[in-house]
């Protein structure tokens, strides 16, 4: 039982600074040794618990999966209104992958390689019901709400206008000479100006 509970609390610690790690250095500058040294542990015990910094980042994913995706699912099934949704889905999209800015890249990475199995692990057995938020978009376009737009389109324009600042980050960094702060600022900006921009668009 002790050595359940320091098993715990030590894949705890792990955990706790490789996203520490993550957020700071990115997937690819990580390095097992920075997240020991973090995790105030050496190299071997980390590999004791996990072999490698794909695993740990795989364990990890499935921990911000398993609170981030179901939020989006309850956005699409809710009762609120279209434009209500654009706004909730912008602004919980941008604060979740604020505190892991290098989920969109690993996403994309997987969605590539292993599709099937990335969705299991965002959505388990189940489909995300984008229908429903594609069947609300072709309602109100019915009511004469909104004007004509296919419904994927809508829905790209939302993914991808949160989605793609936190992908060109490091361009950002360099070439407009954007620190941590103002990125930050940005994306909270980014929050109203999306949705305002997407209903702008589409409203009649």
């Amino acid at each position: 039982m002790v050595k359940e509970t320091l098993d715990r609390s030590a894949e705890q610690r792990i955990l706790t600074a490789a996203k520490k790690i993550f957020l700071t250095k990115g997937m690819d500058g990580a390095r097992m040794q920075d997240i020991a040294d973090e995790a105030g542990i050496n190299k071997a015990m980390l590999h004791y618990y996990f072999r490698s910094k794909d695993k740990l980042f795989e364990t990890i994913f499935t921990e911000i999966a398993t609170h981030f995706f179901p939020r989006i699912i309850e956005i699409f099934e809710c009762e609120k209104t279209l434009f209500e949704k654009i706004e909730l889905f912008c602004s919980e999209y941008i604060d979740k992958v604020k505190q892991a800015p290098y989920l969109p890249l690993f996403v994309l990475s997987e969605a590539n390689k292993r599709p099937e199995m990335l969705m299991k692990k965002m959505f388990g057995n189940r489909k995300p019901p984008v229908h429903l938020f594609f069947r609300q978009v072709e309602e109100e376009i019915k009511k004469g709400i909104i004007k004509p737009i296919h419904p994927v389109q809508l829905f790209l324009n939302m993914l991808s206008m949160c989605v793609f600042p936190f992908m060109a980050k490091p361009m950002l960094e360099q070439a407009a000479g954007i620190n941590k702060k103002q990125f930050d600022a940005l994306m909270e900006e980014r929050k109203k100006l999306i949705p305002a921009f997407i209903i702008a668009s589409i409203k009649k």
